[in-house]
């Protein structure tokens, strides 16, 4: 591509870089000057304008978004029309969006012109939300930078996982004195929550703070089993974990580094997702939680290590009103 002054006289055919006034009409950026817009241009009394022609082995902006943004496509996501070298990628559906970063980042360093932004990695998202865009900066780039670019994104870096959902069960502990308001409380903010990710809450079944009680009422048949126990776990040996192994069944994983959600644990009945939820899933308010049940409903596989990763960006907003601030009072 040549950038720059063009005299008038050879403009035909030249990308307009300035949006100018001419002849009582305005011309837009990126217009494709034909023999009318110079003729108008001569009239106001421009001489030569700054403007872009191509090179014979140059496409232009919006053909090498198209290309970029079809070689992104992937199922779930939806390919805008492509407009000013921009071509967006939405979701099709809600679920979990899955990024290859490094593929990502290959991309933006083949060349300064060819860009691609992304959400986060395992960010949940809603069906029309905007996944990714690709913008091709200048008014053209040589069919080989495109090329390029295409090859350093290799297979699908972008992939929505939908939510699959399916029948959940949850487990709900109370001990003497424990207020029914908060059973009542825990069973709606856990229904809603997990209803948002495509599962139906067949059962909802209280029991006494008991290991034994709460081993007999697991149920590995549904697709995912959740215990909100009266109190906090404090150990892989407390009640519900316990209570887990006790059935058959393996913890995982206890404790994560998201903050609220550090007292999840996380385990398996019978080939059954089994998640110990902390107290904060009392409360709608996004927290680790979220991240695990989010990435179950969505089929991506959720272990020890996979929790150990979130904790960059796992420092999560303090609810109000919490027993235990992460911060005393001073």
């Amino acid at each position: 591509m040549r950038f720059g002054p063009v005299d008038l006289q050879d403009a035909e055919g030249a990308i307009l870089a300035h949006s100018l006034e001419a002849d009582g009409k305005r011309l837009r950026k990126g217009t494709v000057l034909d023999a009318d817009g110079v003729e108008r241009l001569r009239k106001s009394g421009y001489a030569s304008v700054i403007a872009a022609r191509l090179d014979p082995d140059d496409l232009p902006e919006d053909e090498a978004a198209k290309i970029i943004g079809t070689a992104l496509a992937a199922p779930g996501l939806t390919l805008g029309p492509v407009f000013t070298g921009r071509v967006n990628l939405e979701a099709a559906a809600p679920g979990v969006v899955e990024v290859d970063a490094w593929a990502i980042a290959d991309f933006n360093a083949v060349d300064e012109g060819l860009t691609l932004a992304t959400l986060p990695d395992l960010l949940r998202v809603d069906a029309g939300q905007l996944v990714a865009t690709v913008k091709v900066i200048p008014y053209c780039l040589p069919a080989a930078v495109v090329s390029a670019g295409k090859d350093a994104l290799g297979r699908q870096p972008i992939r929505l996982h939908p939510f699959a959902g399916g029948r959940a069960q949850l487990i709900l502990t109370r001990t003497d004195g424990f207020k029914e308001s908060l059973l009542k409380k825990g069973e709606d903010v856990v229904r809603t929550r997990v209803e948002a990710l495509n599962y139906n809450l067949a059962e909802s079944r209280i029991t006494e703070h008991e290991e034994s009680e709460v081993a007999a009422a697991l149920d590995p048949s549904a697709d995912l089993i959740l215990i909100l126990g009266a109190s906090a776990t404090s150990d892989r040996a407390d009640v519900a974990p316990a209570a887990v192994v006790r059935a058959g069944g393996r913890i995982d994983r206890f404790g994560m580094p998201v903050d609220p959600g550090n007292l999840l644990f996380l385990g398996e009945l019978k080939g059954t997702p089994v998640v110990g939820l902390p107290g904060c899933a009392r409360s709608p308010a996004l927290n680790g939680v979220d991240w695990v049940l989010e990435r179950i409903s969505a089929g991506i596989p959720v272990d020890g290590d996979g929790i150990a990763r979130m904790g960059v960006g796992g420092l999560l907003k303090e609810m109000p009103g919490r027993p235990q601030p992460r911060q005393p009072k001073r």
